[in-house]
């Protein structure tokens, strides 16, 4: 398999884990989602009323400059360590 359709497994995966993870997993499955689907976090960080909105684009914007291909890994590898 492709690191695409490993990706794509996983993303099934995540939807059917034994249990929720916890929140500092969800931001990162989250994060690393969005930069393998979209790449660099662009626009800017959500004010401090959108406590969410911003959690989420730190996470994501922890992870710029790291290529589709590694991203997608990452999550594999993250999901994968969730099962």
């Amino acid at each position: 398999m492709n690191i695409k359709e490993q990706f794509d497994a996983a993303v099934a995966a995540s939807k059917q884990l034994p249990e929720r993870p916890d929140n500092m997993s969800m931001l990162k499955i989250y994060a690393l989602f969005k930069q393998a689907s979209v790449g660099d976090a662009d626009g800017s960080r959500p004010g401090f009323g959108d406590m969410v909105g911003r959690a989420k684009w730190d996470a994501w914007h922890g992870f710029k400059g790291l290529s589709h291909d590694e991203a997608m890994q990452k999550y594999v590898e993250l999901i994968e360590s969730l099962k």
